[in-house]
């Protein structure tokens, strides 16, 4: 399981020209899930994401949370993170996990981060997405289990 981490001060995902989802001041999360990711993964990526510390304290150093500065999070699933491009020039997906799995473990997650008191808004799994986001810092950072 793979996630991507951007610190925004606005996101949103877009569908067939609608705005479904949009943030402010907050994560931006893409993530990717491979075959033989488990629930535990997922506890452990949820647990690491929400006491992660990327916001900047008082004395600008990065050691707030998203939940020390009541910040949002926007979930995307993302299949690509699962791309193996060590061969050739096309990336192989293999290693993602089937839709099916992959759905259930993207809504685990989402379900996880609400119980530690921070409700992500939601991409639509399976749908071409159009992600809008203003980067800041910039801050991106990738998190594995």
């Amino acid at each position: 399981m793979k996630v991507l981490i951007q610190r925004v001060n606005y996101a949103s995902v877009k569908v067939a020209e609608k705005t479904i989802s949009k943030i402010d001041k907050g994560l931006l999360i893409f993530l990717g899930i491979n075959k033989g990711d488990s629930k535990e993964d997922v506890e452990y990526l949820v647990h690491r994401v929400v006491n992660f510390r990327i916001f900047e304290d008082r004395n600008d150093k990065m050691n707030l949370s998203v939940v020390d500065v009541n910040a949002e999070i926007l979930l995307v699933p993302q299949f690509t993170l699962s791309a193996n491009c060590n061969k050739g020039h096309r990336p192989s997906f293999d290693t993602a996990a089937p839709p099916d799995v992959a759905q259930k473990l993207y809504l685990l997650f989402a379900e996880k981060l609400e119980n530690m008191g921070v409700k992500p808004q939601l991409g639509k799994f399976g749908e071409l997405m159009e992600i809008n986001l203003v980067n800041y810092g910039p801050a991106t950072f990738i998190l594995e289990k």
